[in-house]
């Protein structure tokens, strides 16, 4: 695995990571608090994950999801006694690292970054996510666990699933994502060659079309394979729902782990989807969920 730390997206925030690293390598029990949401819930695996493979004590907590907190609350938690909390926010507002408040906890919080990007190297802004955070984290605990290992292709899913790219361009995203290729942790292919995609997520998409597709990729050149997929996807580009570049990527960046016949934004989308409204059901399901995902890498 490369070091994620100081791949571009973490070059602004790189000391205040390893701060972090410092203060829960140098703490004996670590009390690990999320929100019972898929965000929170790939955060909090990545650093559990670290946590198991290097014999870390912790505990583990699942908050009240983000839809379940009144607006006008916001309630501060409160330090354990017997040990550090590290709190997972995913919805948090975006920080500048230099203007992050001291707290007597570690808060893992989406924070603004820059990166250069392209020959002419331009200077993008963004946001790294949480999910990112503690990937990198995570790797940095345990640079050869076969847990952290097992999640890595989920890294930059946290990223895939904040607003940004329902805007704009996201530098950020396209960048953990290409680093995580390069290292080998899954493959990027177009959408005809993902056997089971999950349906739903291109609104328009002809699911007969796109079967059709699939069983004449392997004979068709560039051009053709080009054309067949603007025709396939064209009634998406209509949908006010959907932006320019998440169809972009829904259509050509697919991440697939190996050969499996489902790729890994399929995984995030399905599951999301079917997560429990109800608060309490949606904390037992967490709690599960994290414990299947910890054990094979995949979302069932």
């Amino acid at each position: 695995m490369k070091d994620l730390l100081i791949s571009p997206p973490f070059i602004d925030v790189k000391e205040h990571l390893i701060q972090l690293l410092d203060t829960i390598r140098q703490s004996e029990m670590i009390h690990l608090h999320a929100p019972a949401d898929i965000s929170g819930l790939l955060g909090l695996t990545m650093l559990e994950a670290a946590f198991l493979d290097t014999g870390v004590q912790y505990r583990r907590r699942f908050l009240p999801a983000h839809q379940h907190i009144p607006r006008d609350e916001r309630t501060e938690p409160t330090a354990p006694k017997d040990g550090l909390l590290v709190l997972i926010d995913p919805f948090e507002e975006t920080w500048k690292v230099d203007e992050l408040p001291s707290r007597d906890y570690v808060h893992i919080t989406p924070l603004a970054v820059s990166v250069r990007i392209g020959s002419n190297q331009i200077e993008r802004r963004g946001a790294l996510d949480v999910v990112a955070q503690c990937a990198a984290l995570s790797a940095a605990l345990s640079p050869n666990g076969s847990k952290v290992r097992l999640l890595r292709p989920f890294a930059s899913s946290g990223l895939w699933l904040r607003e940004a790219l329902d805007t704009t361009f996201d530098p950020v995203h396209t960048t953990v994502r290409d680093v995580l290729r390069e290292e080998g942790t899954f493959r990027i292919v177009p959408l005809p060659e993902v056997s089971s995609p999950a349906q739903g997520m291109i609104p328009g998409l002809s699911d007969r079309m796109l079967k059709r597709l699939q069983k004449g990729w392997n004979t068709m050149d560039a051009d053709s394979r080009s054309s067949a997929l603007s025709e396939l996807v064209l009634p998406a580009l209509e949908h006010p729902n959907l932006s320019t570049p998440r169809l972009e990527e829904l259509v050509w960046h697919r991440m697939v782990i190996g050969t499996s016949d489902v790729d890994v934004m399929s995984q995030v989308y399905l599951t999301e989807k079917s997560w429990p409204k109800d608060e309490k059901e949606a904390k037992i399901h967490a709690s599960n969920l994290a414990d299947s995902f910890l054990k094979s890498g995949i979302f069932h």
